[in-house]
């Protein structure tokens, strides 16, 4: 039962990473399209933010997949994840029929947040490049 149990902290890093990584990826192919939507709220300097970004997903998502620095890489994500929920999917601020989809997009950011505090209190786990 024991080994069994030692699988889960993986697998909870693999499905958070694959949240994460794709994304990053999908910037750097759609870089023009990530900065302009990140001008498109306001925000200063969409393109730094934009490379900020794409190594936030991909850098830390990585981290996280492997297990190295898990705490940190965790940390960086959920924080990176609750200003994208308030940033982007600000349903307060909406009205009509978008505010349904911004709050369970805002929802999900919190709870996937959740799950990267777990990460950053509990490390990765016995299967990682940590292993502490």
């Amino acid at each position: 039962m024991l080994n069994k149990i030692i699988v889960f902290p993986l697998l909870g890093r693999i499905l958070i990473a694959a949240l994460f990584i794709p994304a990053g990826i999908n910037k750097i192919t759609g870089f023009a399209g990530t900065s302009g939507y990140i001008a498109s709220k306001g925000l200063p300097a969409p393109e730094v933010l934009a490379i900020l970004t794409i190594i936030v997903e991909v850098g830390a998502g990585l981290m996280l997949l492997v297990g190295w620095k898990t705490r940190w890489a965790a940390l960086a994500l959920a924080v990176f994840t609750i200003l994208a929920g308030v940033l982007f999917h600000n349903f307060w601020a909406m009205e009509g029929a978008a505010v349904g989809p911004q709050r369970i997009n805002f929802m999900k950011n919190l709870a996937t947040a959740g799950g990267l505090f777990a990460f950053t209190f509990f490390g990765a786990g016995p299967l990682s490049v940590d292993r502490k």
